[in-house]
């Protein structure tokens, strides 16, 4: 079942208009959740950048878009398909409503949610290679549009049939000033001896959901010196650690980059303070 505008609807039954604005300019969001045995992992912070990107792109919020009210229609989901007591991907798309060109005749929303089922109830890591490369085809703007979670997407989805070609697991994506930006499905870290570095939602990164929580953490590990700064290509093969965040995987360290291998000790530790926080619901 998925839910289209709040009404539950078998998945073969669910259709898509071709004159729907998301599908015909790239004109939506989505958010991408985790939810465990019916708790809604980071949920206040997935609902206000919603509302944010929503604002941005200057669509109609409507009235009854509170926290509590999509949180009950993503656990109602939940329930329908039977994965209370598992884990799942929940995916909410929000598009404009149909009409006009690049003016849009309205400037309502239209919304769907639909359920995936996880394998794992916390995120772990895999002890598999994990070689990556850079993407430099096309570059992204360091700009607020690119921040968000929008289907506007062609440069990953390139860089992803770049990385398949190529035999590479992921690659990073580089902004117009040539910064490494994060990759194709997540947020970049870099750890050299006890700094970490993410580069800067100004580059043009994502505000990545899994970025902020681990930014938190860390911002409570005195041990570690963090710092939200450009990184440059050079500074890779530099680095005793890289790992890519989301919050559907987790942490995903890096094993190589060109002849430089990674080691990944710290990532590990971190991954183990973020389930921590998770069990214990903080």
């Amino acid at each position: 079942m998925v839910n289209i505008n709040g009404n539950l609807v078998v998945d073969n039954e669910a259709t898509l208009s071709i004159t729907n604005r998301g599908y015909a300019y790239g004109d939506a969001l989505f958010e991408t959740i985790r939810v465990n045995s019916g708790t809604i992992l980071f949920w206040e912070d997935h609902y206000f950048r919603l509302m944010a990107s929503m604002r941005i792109l200057r669509m109609e919020i409507p009235m009854n878009f509170t926290p509590e009210f999509l949180q009950q229609e993503i656990v109602d989901l939940i329930q329908e398909n039977g994965f209370m007591n598992s884990s799942v991907r929940i995916k909410i798309i929000v598009n404009r409503k149909e009409g006009g060109l690049y003016t849009p005749a309205v400037n309502g929303i239209d919304y769907s949610i639909s359920v995936i089922p996880l394998s794992a109830a916390f995120y772990t890591i895999s002890n598999t290679p994990y070689e990556i490369t850079l993407f430099k085809d096309h570059y992204i703007a360091p700009d607020l549009l690119s921040t968000l979670k929008s289907n506007n997407k062609l440069v990953n989805i390139l860089g992803g049939v770049f990385a398949k070609e190529n035999g590479f697991e992921n690659c990073l994506l580089l902004n117009t000033n040539k910064m490494v930006l994060e990759a194709l499905n997540g947020n970049l870290f870099l750890i050299k001896g006890n700094k970490i570095k993410t580069p800067p939602v100004g580059d043009g990164c994502l505000k990545g959901i899994l970025r902020t929580q681990l930014l938190r953490i860390l911002d409570k590990l005195p041990e570690y010196e963090v710092e939200e700064a450009s990184i440059s290509p050079f500074e890779l093969q530099k680095a005793d650690e890289l790992f890519i965040t989301n919050v559907i995987i987790g942490i995903q360290p890096i094993t190589k980059f060109r002849k430089k291998e990674y080691t990944s000790e710290v990532t590990r530790r971190l991954l183990g303070v973020l389930n921590a926080r998770i069990r214990i619901g903080d």
